[in-house]
C-alpha cells in the first residue's frame, strides 16, 4: 500500500480510473488534492432529547439542512461543529482508497475540518461529508468555493467496492430534511 504523489494522481485521472468532478489541475499537491466546500451545511439543533449512538442513528434528527449562497457564508461559533460537504464528487476504482484531512492553514486558527470518519473506502462515488468544529477562540466564517481539505490517495493490497449507506450523498441530499 502507498500514496499517490502528483504524478500518480494524474495518471490516474486520464486514465479515467479517478474521477473528481469538478476538478482542476490546481487541485493537485505534491500527495493530495484540495477539495472545496459546497454550498449544503447542516446546523445541530438543541433538542430536548438524548441521541441514541445505536446501529441505526440518523444524524437529521440532529441537524437542520441549510444551503447557503457562494456570496454568502455560515460562522461556526467556538465550540461548535457543523456539517459541510465538499463540491466535488469523487470516484474511486476498486484498488484506491483515501483519507480526507485538513489543511493546516485553518487548523492554525483553531478549525478541525474533518474530525472522525476520515477513511474513504475503495469503489466510493460521492460527495465527502465534512464534520467541521471551530476549537479556537473566535468565531469563523464559512465560505462555498473555499479549499478546505485535501483527500490522500492510497492504493490497496486487494479490491473492494463501497457500498454502505451514504454511497449516493449529494449536496441536494444531503441538506435535504
Amino acid at each position: 500500500m502507498s500514496i499517490l504523489t502528483t504524478t500518480e494522481i494524474q495518471e490516474e485521472i486520464e486514465k479515467g480510473r479517478i474521477i473528481i468532478e469538478p476538478f482542476t489541475n490546481v487541485q493537485i499537491g505534491p500527495a493530495s488534492v484540495d477539495l472545496t466546500l459546497s454550498n449544503a451545511f447542516r446546523v445541530f439543533v438543541r433538542l430536548p432529547m438524548h441521541i441514541k449512538a445505536i446501529d441505526d442513528i440518523n444524524y437529521k434528527c440532529a441537524t437542520k439542512g441549510i444551503w447557503i449562497p457562494d456570496e454568502e457564508y455560515i460562522t461556526i461559533h467556538p465550540g461548535d461543529t457543523i456539517l459541510g460537504m465538499t463540491r466535488e464528487k469523487i470516484t474511486l476504482p476498486e484498488d484506491i482508497c483515501g483519507w480526507l484531512e485538513g489543511r493546516s492553514k485553518f487548523a492554525r486558527i483553531g478549525l478541525l475540518v474533518h474530525i472522525s470518519a476520515s477513511f474513504m473506502q475503495s469503489g466510493i462515488s460521492n460527495h465527502q461529508v465534512l464534520e467541521m468544529s471551530n476549537f479556537g477562540p473566535i468565531p469563523i466564517d464559512m465560505y462555498p468555493g473555499t479549499s478546505v481539505c485535501q483527500f490522500i490517495f492510497q492504493r490497496t493490497k486487494g479490491r473492494a467496492i463501497y457500498t454502505g449507506q451514504f454511497r449516493l450523498q449529494t449536496p441536494e441530499i444531503f441538506c435535504k430534511d
